[in-house]
């Protein structure tokens, strides 16, 4: 099968794609034949160095790239019963040093798998799982109850899009930041702040004392604890700049992880219209390269999807 890899850490020029035998399910385990992985800004942490420079990944001769999966069954490893070959799925791959998604095929505990939601095109659900387990869990440490706020920055991309629709669903106002005020509002976002015009200031004056929460997916950091009062929570997404818990605040770096169960929930509200998964553009397996510098460069309207079954 091709997947695709790096041997060394650098520009888009290190990416290959590499033919290597078929992955073998092992106990508990299914083998997935890939028809889209999402390209995610950890693809190019993982690709430039920046996860091993963090400690986040052992040193090893190649790594693979890809998180998000859609595809089909095709193979079970013994002991493997929550699933058919045929069946339609959806998973995660959150062990650095196991096989990427961004291949022909996967090998995943069949924990890390859930049936894939029949909303949406099958390619385009490989947009779902690490997006939405992020928001899903960041907005279940923000420890939020119905009535509270939550500022959430980076709000029209991905991650943060999810928060507010899985806000709204809970009750629980959102103070967005971002560029695009229609995007946000039609997400479900309570209020709005251009993310040109962000201050601590700005979003007090929404939220006199100060948010309950803060999810921080745009990585703003001090600056958006500025605007948490005391004793609330701040949720980063990304270790090295999570701010320190001043004013008895609670900070969490949010650590995602398969939790196929879940992911099960979310694909249903995804069937259910609650959740709206947005793609800028399907791609050919061959043209990684080309996602990760248009997902470096930024201001995507939605997700890139690599599909296998595609011609270059």
């Amino acid at each position: 099968m091709r997947t695709t890899l790096v041997r060394r850490f650098g520009g888009p020029e290190v990416l290959e794609i590499a033919t290597v035998a078929d992955p073998e399910p092992g106990p508990g385990q299914v083998r997935v034949r890939v028809a889209g992985a999402a390209v995610n800004k950890i693809d190019i942490s993982t690709r430039n160095g920046a996860l091993a420079q963090a400690g986040l990944l052992a040193p090893a001769p190649q790594t693979y790239l890809g998180w998000d999966v859609s595809g089909q069954v095709d193979a079970l490893g013994p002991g493997a019963s929550r699933f058919t070959s045929g069946d339609a799925v959806v998973g995660l791959r959150d062990v650095l040093s196991a096989g990427g998604t961004q291949a022909d095929y996967v090998v995943l505990d069949e924990s890390a798998v859930a049936p894939a939601p029949t909303t949406v095109s099958l390619v385009e659900a490989a947009a779902l799982p690490l997006m939405a387990l992020t928001a899903d869990r960041s907005l279940r440490l923000a420890g939020l109850h119905r009535g509270q706020t939550v500022l959430v920055t980076g709000a029209g991309g991905g991650v943060g899009g999810v928060v507010l629709q899985l806000a709204a669903l809970r009750g629980i106002r959102t103070i967005a930041v971002a560029d695009d005020e229609r995007l946000v509002r039609d997400l479900g976002a309570t209020d709005f702040v251009p993310r040109k015009v962000f201050s601590p200031a700005a979003v007090r004056r929404l939220a006199p004392g100060g948010v309950d929460a803060v999810i921080d997916a745009a990585v703003v950091g001090v600056p958006a604890h500025e605007a948490l009062r005391g004793g609330g929570t701040f949720v980063a997404l990304v270790a090295p700049f999570a701010p320190p818990p001043l004013r008895a605040t609670t900070v969490i770096v949010q650590e995602v992880f398969a939790d196929g169960g879940r992911l099960a929930e979310l694909a249903a509200l995804v069937d259910a219209g609650r959740i709206t998964l947005r793609i800028q553009e399907t791609l050919p397996l061959a043209d990684i390269a080309v996602a990760h510098e248009l997902t470096a460069k930024g201001g995507l309207r939605g997700k890139l999807v690599l599909s296998p079954g595609l011609l270059p």
